[in-house]
């Protein structure tokens, strides 16, 4: 086998002997990482849940990390082989079973120690060579590409690991007599690492050495003037003790040294101004939450340091709350004053504060006579860095429209900081003037729930725990739809909190529960400020982003729903985003608030006639119908295809099958597949679009199938077997009872199953096509062989191989000869089986039909083992394992797994049952498959430990 080898000092990637593997998304190539680092010790699943969502880890995050420790187990396991034996389970966790010299930072570390021990040893040349090797092995920042705060934190340790290697190879270099080489190395460090005084104090000495005592005096000065400037402190004794040396020539300079080390000063306290202004808002009495945010904004404030840093978010998410309580907090180490601003910038009440008004009302804050300042806002821009200079002055300034309504205010010298709000990203602000972001979301479930009793009491809360959950649910978490409904409840302390949370239920879809006597708290008026601030074609595709039907949308279906070409959906897009009116939720997904979407629907219903309403929703249909069908080519077999309506004017269609192959369609798949069944919802509620409800069914559902949801099968498939009698489409009819008989039989409902089968076998029939009624027979056998008739099974499939192969579709004809051969095994007849089953092969090879070339290697396993033939079950099962894990077909790979643990039993090997069995259980717990039970008893019957 050939070896494995990892990376995380760079980008998290692996490869086998010298070709890459492919590891993934970046969730999935945290969990690896978060199993390299642990260096072979288990990491248990709450630990990994930790690493790959913090502390918002989702409700399924359990199952979804199984899918992803299989997945990886797929792909690091020996080449056509089902089983991993470096991903192991391990009680309720995880190990990678590797040697230290196998990832990239087991290399470093050991070559720290080396290099560590050389140079006590007094081998300088050898440590420094082993110095530079090791920090050859960095790629790049450590974990990039990997996001998350565990990611950041191992990031940061692992940096600093390699600062000190940096550190001690450049002392090496100086001390071995190459300080002209040294002083080029530092010069980069120094760049890269301005406030690192090791490479400071590095660089003087080996300018010193290099007979450059100006310019090693001319680094320290800059590191005093810079370290004054972003952190209000001196150099650290070590560079001042450096200094002292070089300037007075100490010939002791020459011969190696060792500097001592020592943190930074505090800042140094600064004196008062006579007259301070303290204008801050009060603080709301009943904030709360916003810790992350809190603990990141409070980073801003250190020493003398100039900072900007701009809160945004969606209108009503506590912008002005949340500054306001931040600057409270932060407000004594702003001794000089606190100026608070209210820019108008989305006010309904009037235009946005001009910026000559904004810095005057701020100079006369300082203390200017209003009578004697200039008029020009360029000439007031600089009288405000004037006074502001040498000053630590906080400016809180609430509500901006822009950039360039805030730039004027900017102070010009380190010492104050400065809060913006704005529903704005000002992407300019953070480009050009260094702010610093700090982005506000809705609350979590946990700190609405504290909202709601902050402001109406626990005793009131706590007997109703089931209403204030809707209540914060029919909120959407916002502040300001939590802050008027509990003051509607507060002034109603009577009424239970289960009728109001009747009535937001009742007022669903739009926004008249939140509408309150101030316009100031005014869920309606807060959004109307940032929507008119938007051009056209941006209001417009806003109001038409409320027909989409799903939790996000990619970029193609938002350009198809609105008409628009990509490019100019993308710049809307991207108009919508600054505004806070739509969130790119992750890279390519964009999604509406519940509440901002009820909103762009009353918009939509009073703005756009109905004819342009039913266009978009025919061009978003119509999208995804023939993006589906483009991704579903990957997963289809025999002759299977229907005719689809055109392509409509204006609609995208994603390449995801034709341009990137099977993985990009599974991709693609797996991504929408939530939109692709609520679209079959909107289609079933009008039947206008019936044919769009049945063939988007029918699209998706092999993808369904394979994936295990056989529950979302019924559900759209009961919408779309409606949608097919009311058009009296027989074709459609017998393709949707099909799917029907499949997915409920394997859910156990054999009656419904039954009868769904026997008149889809009468549609397909009657179509006189033999290759479509040959598959309805190989479909009723598989049914019959589900419900115990095998012998009737055996019938369904030679009539369907009769039917095929006069209908000369191969690929139909391979898997009529794999059912022939499979229950001609289940009745005992192994030497049958495998007669027909060798005879699919090449069929299948030639039909590029992976999955039922899978299915025929399980059945050939199956014969095998049947026969005695142990070691060719195992390779036949092992080819099947591989085939399906390598077009993703979950069930299939556990189904198999489970019988290759059986023949690993039958042959004496339990430790490798014991593995088999343990991969199959991930897919099925993940699958929520009864399966899991039967494969837990077989473990626990083994009593074979991880």
């Amino acid at each position: 086998m050939e070896q494995l080898r990892f990376a995380v000092l760079g980008p998290v990637r692996a490869w086998r002997g010298a070709v890459e593997v492919d590891l993934g998304p970046p969730q999935q190539r945290a969990v690896l990482a978060a199993l390299l680092l642990a260096e072979g010790t288990q990491v248990s699943m709450g630990e990994l849940i930790d690493a790959v969502w913090g502390t918002r880890a989702p409700v399924s995050a359990a199952g979804t990390l199984r899918t992803y420790v299989h997945r990886l187990r797929k792909v690091l396991g020996p080449v056509g082989e089902s089983v991993s034996s470096v991903l192991q389970s391990l009680g309720r966790g995880y190990r990678l079973h590797i040697g230290q010299d196998d990832v990239d930072f087991g290399v470093f570390h050991r070559l720290l120690a080396r290099a560590e021990y050389a140079h006590d040893a007094g081998h300088l040349k050898e440590a420094a060579d082993h110095w530079r090797d090791a920090l050859g092995l960095w790629q790049g920042s450590a974990l990039s590409g990997v996001r998350g705060e565990f990611a950041d934190a191992q990031r940061h340790r692992l940096g600093e690991q390699r600062l000190s290697a940096e550190a001690m190879l450049m002392r090496a270099e100086i001390e071995l007599g190459s300080h002209v080489q040294a002083a080029g190395a530092l010069v980069g460090l120094v760049r890269d690492h301005p406030l690192d005084e090791r490479f400071r104090e590095l660089l003087m000495l080996a300018l010193y050495r290099s007979g450059r005592q100006a310019a090693a005096l001319a680094t320290y000065r800059e590191a005093q003037a810079l370290l004054a400037d972003e952190l209000g402190v001196d150099p650290g004794p070590g560079l001042q003790a450096m200094y002292q040396r070089v300037l007075r020539a100490d010939g002791d300079l020459l011969a190696p040294a060792g500097p001592a080390r020592v943190q930074p000063a505090d800042t140094p306290a600064q004196d008062h101004l006579a007259a301070t202004p303290a204008q801050l808002p009060a603080d709301l009495a009943a904030f709360v939450g916003r810790e992350v945010e809190l603990e990141a904004a409070s980073g801003l404030v250190t020493g003398d340091g100039a900072a900007v840093s701009v809160v945004t978010g969606m209108a009503g998410v506590g912008k002005t709350a949340f500054a306001v309580h931040w600057a409270r907090q932060i407000a004594d180490a702003f001794p000089d004053g606190q100026i608070y601003l209210n820019l108008r910038g989305f006010d309904h009440g009037g235009p946005p504060v001009a910026s000559e008004q904004a810095l005057c009302t701020a100079l006369e804050a300082l203390g200017a006579n209003a009578g004697k300042l200039p008029q020009e806002v360029d000439a007031l821009a600089a009288l405000l860095r004037t006074w502001l200079a040498g000053r630590r002055v906080l400016l809180l300034l609430d509500n901006a429209r822009d950039a360039a309504q805030v730039r004027p205010l900017l102070p010009g010298e380190p010492g104050c900081l400065v809060i913006v709000t704005s529903r704005n990203q000002m992407a300019g602000l953070v480009a050009v003037d260094g702010a610093r972001p700090v982005h506000l979301d809705v609350l979590s479930e946990p700190e609405a729930r504290r909202f709601l009793t902050r402001r109406l009491g626990h005793a009131r809360t706590a007997t109703e725990p089931e209403a204030v959950a809707d209540i914060v649910a029919m909120c959407g978490q916002l502040p300001l739809a939590l802050a008027i409904t509990a003051a509607r409840a507060a002034t109603r302390p009577a009424m239970p909190l289960s009728t109001i949370a009747t009535e937001l239920h009742d007022s669903a879809g739009c926004l008249d529960a939140f509408r309150s006597g101030d316009s100031a708290a005014d869920v309606r008026v807060a959004f109307s400020c940032s929507y008119h601030a938007l051009g056209p074609d941006a209001a417009r595709l806003f109001r038409l982003l409320s027909l989409h039907p799903g939790p996000d949308t990619a970029l193609a279906a938002t350009a198809s729903l609105g008409g628009f070409s990509v490019s100019h959906t993308r710049h809307l897009l991207d108009e919508l985003i600054q505004a806070h009116l739509v969130e790119e939720r992750t890279p390519g997904r964009f999604a509406l608030h519940d509440l901002l979407g009820a909103y762009a629907s009353e918009l939509l219903q009073a703005t756009d006639p109905q004819n342009e309403r039913d266009a978009a929703h025919l061009r978003l249909l119509n999208h995804y119908l023939h993006s589906a069908d483009n991704a579903r080519q990957f997963f289809k077999s025999g002759r299977d295809d229907i005719d689809l309506p055109a392509v409509l004017a204006g609609v995208c269609v994603e390449k995801a099958g034709s341009e990137g192959g099977a993985e990009a369609a599974k991709r693609w798949f797996n991504v929408e597949h939530a939109a692709l069944i609520s679209c079959i919802g909107m289609a079933s509620r009008d039947p206008q679009h019936d044919a769009y409800t049945w063939q988007l069914a029918w699209v998706i559902k092999q993808y369904l199938d394979r994936r295990g949801r056989w529950g979302d099968i019924v559900t759209t498939h009961r919408a779309a077997l409606d949608a097919a009698l009311r058009l009296a489409d027989p074709l459609g009819e017998a393709f949707i009872r099909r799917g029907l008989a499949r997915a409920t039989a394997t859910l156990g409902r054999a009656e419904e199953a039954r009868a769904h089968m026997a008149r889809s076998v009468e549609l397909f029939v009657e179509t006189k096509d033999p290759a479509l009624s040959g598959e309805a027979h190989r479909q009723a056998g598989w049914l019959a062989e589900r419900l115990g008739d095998i012998q009737s099974a055996l019938g369904h499939a030679e009539r369907a191989l009769e039917l095929s192969r006069a209908g000369g579709d191969a690929a139909t004809t391979a898997r009529c000869l794999n059912a022939v051969g499979w229950y001609h095994a289940l009745l005992g007849h192994h030497e049958r089986t495998l007669h027909y089953c060798l005879q699919a092969l090449p069929l299948h090879q030639a039909a590029s039909d992976v999955c039922g070339s899978a299915d025929t290697h399980d059945s050939i396993g199956y014969a095998h083992h049947q026969m005695g033939q142990y070691e060719e079950a195992v390779a036949a099962y092992r080819e099947a394992v591989a085939r399906y894990r390598g077009i993703d077909v979950l069930f299939g790979s556990a189904d198999t797994l489970s019988r290759l643990g059986d023949t690993y039993m039958s042959m004496g090997r339990p430790w490798d049952a014991h593995t088999a069995w343990n991969e199959a259980l991930d897919v099925f717990d993940a699958l929520g498959h009864r399966q899991a039970d039967d494969i837990r008893g077989k473990i626990k019957e083994l009593g074979v430990d991880g």
